[in-house]
């Protein structure tokens, strides 16, 4: 009788362990999903905040929220920036980009840091994350010990004040046809190699590479060249989330082929998250009407299920 018993309790709670675990295991499914999705990040650029209502109905109106990177231009005082971003807020993430890279050479250093202190003192608290150099490496943006200057006085002085930070490569340095550099010092890995500090390297919340086909002899990489690179990345800026800080294209029979390659590229690296800013989308997807706003929304909506 007392086996018996023993027996029956100790199948019990077998079936309970069971239960529980398979219960657990459910939930743990559920929030490795919902972490997977949370990772996940889309972005489109905005190099202009004119008439900013039909862009914040645009946004708004998308399935998924994304991140919007707005491009600050030359000469404009931040207060300038103020309103706008306030009302982007309430339907976007926003990344700002402090200077685009054809703006670079036209600051001094100290020119380049009134203006960081200027805009981190008037925007840090609607900005999620400010890009502290953008394709710092291309070879427009001035000399490259210059460069290396502005980029680490700026990541100081986002770190000093507790934000976030991004920066954004130009990715030319590819094998097929000796790549899309000028001089050997512009390479992308070698470059980012010299010029930043470890300190940079390993503080670095996003690192992103920028990459336009249509200017480097129309080179498409493949997957697995864009995985390699994105490793090769990975221990180069061992604490940084990966992915593209710019894409797109002028073609306009190629944007929607374009933006869903892109915008649906299965990268097999760690910290991958995506990205990809397309860089047209004030003039491609606003007002929504416009039909890459429709595309977008249509990778978004599958992204979302997958």
């Amino acid at each position: 009788m007392k086996n018996y018993l023993l027996r029956a309790t100790l199948f019990a709670i077998f079936c309970l362990v069971i239960i529980s675990c398979n219960s657990g295991g459910a939930n743990g499914r559920s929030e490795d999903k919902r972490e997977h999705n949370q990772t996940k990040l889309y972005g489109v650029t905005l190099d202009s905040i004119k008439e900013i209502e039909p862009t914040i109905e645009a946004l708004g109106s998308l399935s998924k929220r994304v991140m919007v990177r707005v491009v600050f231009d030359e000469n404009i005082s931040a207060k300038s920036y103020k309103e706008p971003l306030q009302k982007l807020k309430g339907v976007s993430s926003i990344m700002g980009e402090l200077f685009d890279s054809e703006y670079l050479p036209h600051y001094s250093l100290k020119e380049y840091k009134k203006r960081i202190d200027e805009y981190l003192d008037v925007l840090g608290d609607v900005v999620d994350v400010w890009e502290i150099g953008n394709e710092v490496n291309g070879e427009w943006t001035g000399e490259p010990s210059d460069v290396a200057k502005k980029v680490a006085y700026a990541y100081s002085a986002v770190k000093k004040r507790g934000y976030k930070s991004a920066l954004t490569l130009y990715y030319n340095d590819y094998s097929y046809n000796d790549g899309c550099w000028a001089k050997p010092q512009e390479k992308m890995r070698p470059w980012a190699k010299k010029y930043l500090d470890k300190e940079l390297k390993e503080g670095l919340e996003y690192l992103f590479v920028s990459y336009y086909e249509e200017d480097c002899d129309n080179y498409r990489p493949t997957k697995l060249e864009w995985e390699r690179l994105f490793k090769e990345l990975g221990k180069m800026f061992p604490n940084s989330k990966l992915g593209f800080g710019e894409v797109g294209t002028s073609n306009s029979s190629k944007k929607a082929e374009y933006l869903k390659r892109y915008y649906t590229l299965d990268i097999n690296a760690s910290r991958y998250i995506g990205g990809y800013f397309w860089w047209y989308a004030k003039e491609d997807m606003v007002p929504k009407s416009k039909p890459l706003w429709g595309v977008l929304d249509e990778v978004l909506k599958r992204e979302e299920k997958l």
